[in-house]
């Protein structure tokens, strides 16, 4: 009774319907590319119904798309999975809930840096565990750091998710900053036996704007990394395929058989017309997805500069550190907060986020949701005209 509905799809629920009662909302709420897929991957869905791949698959995916996640986290990320280390899902929403589901329950404390993704708290909550919350620093452009993370280990830390790059705000912790923080789990290992899981969610990873410093799997650092790494990547975000609800987890085998279990026991496999057009992303020549990336990209510059000069004008926006990755900004609006709209205080970013939508018709996410009650989640997955 207490698990709260995801925020995200609850503003663009709400946001629907204004939009069926004729109202003109512009919507900057959902994490959804506003691109269609590239065309091979549209075309192996119908190439596949026609060959009459329509029934169920095994639990864990085809042959075909496992081998195919394996050779590409070989080949792009340098990270060593066998296929059936490999778990295809629903999303990769469910591969993250299964991967907790498998290695988290009652007396279990899961490690969430803040600004988080609004499901990972209830997805805690579901599996009777508890959670932590770390606040990153906007002046650290919201990273993880070493000393933070130290600090939060107790004895009963069983798990660390790690989204990178990150939703909500397009931080990327580069290769450095992640060796600093396998650092601290491998000598707290070391110190008390117990080993702290990472679930690295990775979702992100292609959507990248730095080619100086390129994105490095938390799994692909070492030994001792892959050994405690979950690993959960998809293919709605970069290839644009939200409506096909396909994702995956790669794990240690024992962690990938867990789910697995989990897995047959709730939906069974994920659609073989949606891992049948996995198969074809994943063969797209490396260029295939350069002019996206550099679409967003533009779009993450003009939202900087047109925020920067908001931020110029009254002093009400803290301007926020330039998004590495993913499709975010998260603002701070703290000296918003204190503003009085109607006679009444605004008070908090839910507020905030509701005047925005009532009197500007314009969808954010308050970042309530998010573990931080200052911020704001803008997503610039949406057209020029619209931002």
């Amino acid at each position: 009774s207490g698990l709260k509905p995801s925020a995200t799809i609850e503003v663009h629920a709400l946001t629907l319907e204004m939009r069926a009662a004729g109202e003109e909302v512009v919507s900057l709420c959902v994490g959804e590319p506003d691109f269609a897929p590239p065309t091979a991957i549209l075309e192996a869905v119908g190439a596949a119904a026609l060959n009459g791949e329509t029934r169920y698959t095994a639990v864990t995916g085809t042959p075909e798309l496992r081998a195919a996640v394996a050779a590409d986290l070989a080949d792009r990320k340098n990270v060593a999975y066998a296929a059936d280390e490999i778990v295809v899902a629903n999303g990769a929403k469910q591969a993250v809930y299964e991967a907790l589901l498998a290695l988290c329950g009652p007396g279990d404390d899961v490690i969430l840096p803040a600004p988080y993704w609004v499901s990972y708290p209830s997805m805690v909550d579901m599996c009777g565990a508890t959670y932590t919350t770390v606040p990153c620093a906007r002046e650290a452009g919201y990273a993880l750091t070493a000393d933070a993370l130290a600090a939060a280990l107790t004895p009963r830390t069983k798990a660390l998710v790690l989204c990178n790059p990150s939703n909500p705000t397009g931080c990327v912790i580069d290769e450095a900053g992640q060796r600093a923080l396998l650092q601290v789990l491998d000598d707290h290992e070391a110190a008390t036996g117990r080993r702290v899981w990472v679930i690295s969610d990775e979702i992100y990873e292609r959507l990248h704007y730095d080619a100086a410093s390129p994105h490095v799997s938390f799994a692909a650092l070492g030994p001792t990394a892959l050994s405690r790494t979950v690993t959960i990547n998809g293919f709605s975000k970069a290839f644009a395929m939200t409506g096909f609800r396909l994702g995956y987890l790669a794990a240690p085998l024992p962690v990938a058989k867990a789910c697995a279990k989990i897995q047959g026991q709730i939906t069974s496999c994920a659609s073989a017309l949606a891992q049948a057009a996995g198969v074809a992303a994943l063969r797209l020549p490396g260029d295939a997805l350069e002019a996206d990336v550099a679409e967003f990209e533009r779009r993450r510059d003009l939202v900087l500069v047109l925020l920067d000069a908001a931020a110029s004008k009254k002093g009400r926006l803290n301007p926020p550190p330039p998004p590495q990755g993913a499709f975010y900004v998260f603002c701070d609006v703290a000296p918003c907060l204190s503003l009085k709209v109607d006679g009444a205080v605004v008070g908090n970013s839910t507020n905030f986020c509701k005047l925005l939508l009532k009197k500007r018709k314009l969808a954010l996410v308050p970042g309530d949701a998010f573990g931080d009650p200052n911020g704001i989640r803008l997503s610039y997955a949406a057209s020029e005209d619209e931002l």
